[in-house]
Parts: C-alpha cells; structure tokens; sequence
C-alpha cells in the first residue's frame, strides 16, 4: 500500500497551482514514446471499425485515485492501462458535478452548450412553490407521489453520440444504464431504445416504460440479498494503510468565527451534527433491508454491470448490421466518496472491488465474440474530509463556513442596501450560482450583484466571483485545460437561461458542506483540479498501447469514438478534438477533426 507520505505529497501536488504549459495545444495527440503496460491477455489485432462502443463513466473517479490505486488493479481497469492511456483527462468546466459531467461524455461539448450547468438550478419562473430544477427531470409534469419527480432528459440541449450513429444507421442500437437517473439520461440522450439506473431498492426506467425481464429478473435478485443481508468485504491487505476511524458529528470543532481572516482559520470542523459518527474502517456489511447500504457499497457496481451484460445478450449488441452504443454510468464510487471520503478502507475496498466488476465485465464481452472498443472515465473528481486531512498535517482543508449560504449572504446585502433580505439572494449550496430575487428593478439586481461580491470578497473562503454578464461576455477558452484561468473555467460552465446572476468559487480545500452528517461527509463541484481531473483510458483488441501526459479534456472523447466507427460528423460538431488511437485500419481521425 502507499505510504502516508507519498499519499500526502499526491494530494499536495493535485492543490499546487496550476502550472502554464508553454507549447500550444496541437491539431491532434501526437503520440509520444509509449509507456506500455502489458495487457492481461494478448489480443487479436481487430479489422475495421468496432461494432459495440462501450462507454464507462465511474462517478467520482479523479485522476488522483487511478493514480494512487493503479498498481494494485489487476482486472479491468489493468487491461485498460494496456491501451491508450490519458492520465490527465479533464471535465474542464468549474462546475464539475454528475449531471454536468456527465453530459460532457459523449456529446463532446461542454456544459455551456449542453446546457446542464450543475446538478440543479434555480428557475424562479417555473410554476410550482419549489424553483429548484433538478437536471434530470421534468418539472412540468407532477409525479405521484409529492415527494418524487418525472424522470427526463429534457433539460439536456444536444444530441449523444448514440443518438447521432442512430440517425447514421437507424438500425444502431443506444442503451443506457446507471446507479443514478442523470448518469443514464446524460449519457444516452433522448433516443434511448433500452435506459435503466438504480431507484429506492431496484432499477427502473423512464415514465411509461416497463422494464425489461432481464432487469426485472436482476431486481428479484437484488431484493433476496436485501432480505437475508450480505456479509462485509475482504480488506486486502493493501488497503491497511487507510484503516484509521475518523470522528465526526458532535466531537468536531465549532466554525471559524465569522470575523477570522486567514487561510489557517478555514481548517477549523464544520459545526457539529447531532452525535458523532465514525467513518474511515468499513467494509460493507449489509444489513437487511438496508437499500441505502446496497447503493453505497461495491454491490450497486456489480449489479448495474450485470444489467449491462444482460442488455448485450438480449439485445445482440455488437452482432447487428449497424455499430451499437452502451453507456454504463458506475456511481458506487461517488457513494462511497461521499459517505467515507476518498482515503478510508471503503474507498480502497471500492477501487479493488471496481477493478475486478470490470475484469469480469470484458471477459463476458470477449466471451461472447463481440468486437468491441472501450472508453471509460470519469465525470468529475473528488476530494477527502477534512478532517482526515487535518490529521495528516493539512491544515488548509476545511468546511464552508454559513456565511456563505444563501439565507446569511441575504441578511449582509439586504442590510447594506436597505432591501427585504427574504429570498434576497437565492442559491442551493455554499458556493456555485446564486440567483437574486426576481422581482427586483434591473438596477437594484446590479446594486444586489455588486453588493454580493463585496461581501464575498472579504471572506477568505471566497477565491473568485464572476457575474452573469461577465461570463457572456468571455470567449469560450481554446487553450489547453490545464492552463485554463478560474473565469474560464466558469464560463465553460454558464448557460445564460439557466445560469445565476453570479457565480461563487471556493479557495482549494473549501468543502462546500457546512455540517457533515451520516451519508454526506465530503464532496466535489469545485473548480479545482482535484475535481476537474479524471483519467481517460480507450481500449480495443490489439491496439498499440501508449500513455499521453498532456492534458485533453472529456469533450473530446465523442469525436474519438466518432471517428472509431467513421461516423460523420460536421465542422464545429463537437467542443472537442479527435485524439489518434491508432486502435485498428480505418479507425484514425479523419472528418471529425
């Protein structure tokens, strides 16, 4: 296992400040000496374009953890390190949550064409008591039960890669499947013939559509575990490095007083929840009934890839006459980033439990005779509690302090200008957008915005405020996402409809979680590079293996497997670029770049 040291000079480095590369971003990847890694079987060299793209996105999955776990993988993820690796990938946008993130894949633009700026926003029009919008939903439409929603992909602007080899080869088939709504819609888009992700104890689909056997099938399965329980996992013995209990809740610190200034004062916990709780030493038992355990745990992986097999036999994907598409969104890992944080032992667990579902996912594949080429990555990063930083001598992790939250920031600027602070300034965290309130004249929305940032300013929590009519104003960025500046990376986050009147982004370390309690302990979303960097690894039978440490981005993932299967796609199509695989004959990019 890695060393604590070597672990804390990784996530120091991942905080660094971002360094400029000198050389300009080329045309395409040029691809370097390669650092091959050898692949767990050879293959043979595959002829023409693939006839099944499989597209993976592990929720949560940063660059980080592929690169403090790498030498452990010995199934999946080690067969994927044999093709083309990017260990610099980016979901280069400011916003780097799962709906946002996800929309990136494989429509190969980012979030300001996609139009998902964020998990969910505000929308003061709609006509309902709740303004909050959730991405993947239909807020037009009222679900039966009050408590729930109508599941859509509405909000989603463009068209998937499966939508587009539909309307090539309206014979291809597009199939979805996610521990989580938005992971599924996201990634299949609108024209989906087959869509399943994880709901309460099961999966199931959009309004309307009934399940298919095979899913039905899966979910009687799933309720026997829930029903007996299930034992805990086996620690390998490399994860014992981690296995160190954190305590949270009552036994935290209180907040930094709201007058301290300083990046010291940020270390301080966030204020304490009702009883304290431990995280750091799980290993996954289930009890029974628990569904919420199950979706937190390896088990939510294994389950959505064994629909993912089940889809490929019922439906032949790989053996029809046109190129199929199957996206597979796996999110126990941003469960269990979000219940534990990324450096405890269910996070270790995690990534050996990921590796081995994988392994035995392209062993069915390869099984089953399909050619078929690979892509998987993630759709943002993600960083560890503070708390657990604080032990290891990071002193600059800390929680959001409640002056950022919409009600507080409310109260300063409605007492500055002398206005009704009630729903003042709207927002639905501690940073990201905020919207005012609507009924305002356009010149006390300006009074309010200028106010606001005054306020944010003077909170050393706070590194950047950017208005709405500042960012529509940028030009998107051209330049490599590494070298993207903290305004740049907003903007390729602001939509103009949905986006805030300003956007908030919090110093490195900030967790935008004010109190932890069980089940939501750390988190993502930051413009940080600890958030935006993921890795991206492409495979096919045969391909010549290579590692490329420039930084490309999650937008160009779409154009790069366009061009696999000679799909044609128009100038100016995609935000991204073609990167040469050299994964087969007639498989380099061509019209897409």
């Amino acid at each position: 296992m890695m060393p604590r040291s070597k672990a804390l000079l990784l996530l120091a480095a991942a905080l660094l400040p971002l360094q400029p590369v000198a050389l300009a971003r080329p045309a395409k990847t040029a691809r370097p000496a390669a650092t091959r890694a050898a692949q767990p079987a050879p293959q043979a060299q595959s002829k023409g374009p693939p006839r099944l793209l499989v597209a993976i996105a592990v929720d949560q999955f940063s660059a980080d953890l592929f690169a403090q776990y790498r030498s452990h993988f010995t199934g999946g993820l080690a067969r994927l390190t044999g093709g083309a690796v990017f260990p610099a990938g980016y979901q280069s946008h400011a916003a780097t949550e799962t709906c946002p993130g996800h929309s990136t894949i494989l429509t190969g633009m980012h979030p300001a064409r996609t139009g998902i700026i964020a998990n969910t926003w505000i929308d003061q029009s709609v006509g309902r008591e709740k303004k909050t919008v959730y991405c993947a939903e239909d807020e037009t439409k009222q679900a039966a039960d009050p408590k729930d929603y109508v599941a859509s992909v509405s909000h989603l602007l463009v068209p998937t890669l499966g939508e587009r080899m539909k309307q090539q080869w309206p014979a291809s088939r597009n199939v979805a499947v996610s521990g989580k709504d938005r992971g599924a819609l996201m990634m299949g888009g609108h024209e989906i013939d087959q869509v399943y992700w994880w709901k309460g104890n099961g999966f199931t689909s959009l309004e309307g559509r009934p399940v298919a056997p095979v899913v039905a099938a899966e979910n009687k399965m799933i309720a026997g575990t829930l029903a007996a329980g299930a034992p805990a996992f086996a620690m390998p013995a490399w994860c014992g490095a981690h296995d160190r209990a954190i305590t949270l809740g009552a036994a935290a610190k209180a907040d930094a007083a709201p007058g301290a200034t300083g990046m010291g004062s940020m270390a301080a916990g966030a204020a304490a929840a009702s009883a304290p709780f431990t995280v750091g030493t799980g290993r996954f038992a289930l009890a029974k009934g628990d569904a919420n355990a199950f979706r937190a745990s390896p088990r939510l992986d294994r389950a959505t890839i064994d629909i993912a097999t089940e889809m490929v036999d019922s439906l032949k994907l790989g053996k029809g006459s046109a190129p199929d598409m199957l996206s597979v969104s796996l999110s126990a890992t941003d469960y269990v980033g979000h219940a534990t944080g990324t450096e405890g032992t269910e996070m270790c667990i995690q990534m050996q439990q990921l590796d081995l579902a994988l392994g035995d996912f392209f062993k069915a594949l390869d099984q089953r005779g399909i050619d078929y080429a690979v892509v998987l990555t993630a759709d943002h990063g993600g960083f560890d509690l503070p708390e657990r930083l604080h032990d290891q001598a990071y002193p600059y992790a800390g929680r959001a302090w409640p002056q950022l939250l919409p009600e507080k920031l409310s109260a300063a600027v409605g007492e500055k200008l002398a206005l009704d602070p009630k729903g003042l300034i709207l927002s639905d965290g501690a940073f990201g957008d905020y919207w005012v309130r609507r009924d305002l004249r356009p010149e006390e929305k300006l009074r309010v915005v200028e106010a606001a940032r005054k306020v944010l300013s003077e909170n050393p929590q706070v590194a950047a405020v950017f208005s709405a009519a500042e960012l529509a104003a940028m030009p998107m960025p051209t330049t490599p996402p590494d070298m993207w500046t903290l305004a740049q990376r907003a903007r390729a986050s602001f939509y103009a409809p949905r986006s805030g009147d300003f956007v908030v982004l919090l110093q490195r370390g900030v967790v935008p979680i004010v109190k932890p309690m069980p089940g939501i302990v750390a988190t993502h979303g930051s413009a940080w590079d600890y958030d935006r960097r993921v890795p991206i690894l492409f495979w096919r039978a045969g391909m010549t293996g290579f590692e490329q440490p420039n930084g490309v981005e999650t937008v160009d993932i779409a154009p790069t497997l366009a061009a696999l299967i000679a799909l044609k796609a128009p100038e100016g199509t995609f935000d991204g670029r073609c990167l040469d695989l050299d994964a087969g004959p007639g498989t380099t990019c061509g019209a897409t770049n």
